[in-house]
C-alpha cells in the first residue's frame, strides 16, 4: 500500500506522528508537505496529494489540517476523490467499508496523537465491502461527472432555480 501524506501548518505535528507510524509499519508513503509550522494554504497540499491518489500513483491518502475540514473540502474537489473527515475509529472504518473513502482527513486541533493513530490503523485496515454500497458510490461518481470542470463543454450549470 502506498500513501499520499500531507498537511498544512496547522496539522504538521500530527502529520509527523502519522509519518512515524507509517515508517514503523513499513508502509510506503510520500510526504507532500508542509514541513514546518510556517503558514501555508491547505488547498495547495490537498490538490497535489489528491491528484496523486486520483491518478492512482498512491492507493490512499491521509491529509491533516487544524480541523480536517478545509483540507478535506479541497481534496474532494478533485474528481475521483472521496475524502472523509474522521475523528473516531467507527467513522474511519465505515468510511472505507461503506463509502470507499480514498483519503482520510483529520484535525490536529481536534484530536490527540493517540486517537489519531488508532483512527489511521482502523482506516488502513478496513476495506470497501462493495455489495449494496456499490450503487451508492456509482451515484456519487455520476454527480461528480455532471459537475466536473473537465467535461470539455459549456453545459455545466450551477443555476439557482
Amino acid at each position: 500500500m502506498k500513501i499520499a501524506l500531507g498537511s498544512d501548518h496547522g496539522g504538521v505535528r500530527l502529520k509527523n506522528c502519522v509519518k512515524e507510524y507509517l515508517q514503523q509499519e513499513n508502509i510506503e508513503f510520500k510526504d507532500f508537505g508542509t514541513f514546518s509550522e510556517d503558514s501555508i494554504d491547505y488547498p495547495d497540499i490537498a490538490r497535489e496529494a489528491a491528484e496523486a491518489v486520483a491518478d492512482r500513483l498512491f492507493d490512499r491518502g491521509i491529509l491533516i489540517c487544524g480541523t480536517g475540514i478545509g483540507i478535506g473540502i479541497a481534496a474532494n474537489k478533485v474528481p475521483g476523490i472521496r475524502a472523509a473527515l474522521c475523528h473516531d475509529t467507527f467513522s474511519a472504518r465505515a468510511s472505507r467499508e461503506h463509502n470507499n473513502a480514498n483519503i482520510l482527513t483529520m484535525g490536529e486541533r481536534v484530536i490527540g496523537r493517540g486517537l489519531a493513530l488508532e483512527i489511521v490503523k482502523a482506516w488502513l485496515a478496513a476495506e470497501f465491502t462493495g455489495g449494496r454500497h456499490n450503487c451508492r458510490i456509482e451515484k456519487i461518481s455520476e454527480i461528480e461527472k455532471k459537475y466536473s470542470l473537465n467535461r470539455g463543454d459549456d453545459s455545466r450549470s450551477l443555476k439557482n432555480e
